[in-house]
């Protein structure tokens, strides 16, 4: 079965956003347990409540994850236009996996440290990327 190249990254990130949904429960639960929340009684709310209830570097996973909800939709956006028409090889495939290693990255820096400087630079990085796919996409499918 042939694939097309940029179809990888598609499904690495996705993966990877399953992965920090796991490790975002995978803290969170335990950390509401700690803080004595009784998650069967809450009622209405978002996640950005427990940030003043729960320790930072709990939510900060949670952070990450609606990151991933964000941008990377884009990202998947354009990367299946390009894999449908055909454009989803070269270096469009190497700008699809320089953005979704650097997706993963901004991951674990925010995940872990957080130091916010390295996160924008590897924010900024990876949205090179990304406008360089939107614009590949943009000449393939308008200005062909």
């Amino acid at each position: 079965m042939d694939t097309n190249p940029i179809l990888g990254p598609v499904a690495t990130l996705a993966l990877w956003s399953m992965l920090m949904w796991l490790w975002m429960y995978a803290t969170r639960i335990p950390a509401m347990s700690r803080a004595k929340i009784d998650a069967a009684k809450m009622v209405g709310g978002t996640g950005k409540a427990l940030d003043d209830v729960l320790p930072p570097e709990v939510q900060w996973k949670a952070h990450n994850y609606n990151h991933l909800m964000e941008q990377p939709t884009v990202f998947y956006a354009v990367a299946i236009a390009l894999a449908v028409g055909g454009m989803g090889g070269g270096l469009n495939a190497q700008l699809a996996w320089a953005y979704v290693g650097l997706r993963i990255l901004h991951s674990l820096i925010q995940a872990t440290v957080n130091r916010v400087l390295w996160r924008f630079a590897v924010f900024a990085l990876a949205s090179l990327a990304l406008i360089a796919l939107c614009v590949h996409a943009f000449m393939g499918f308008v200005l062909h």
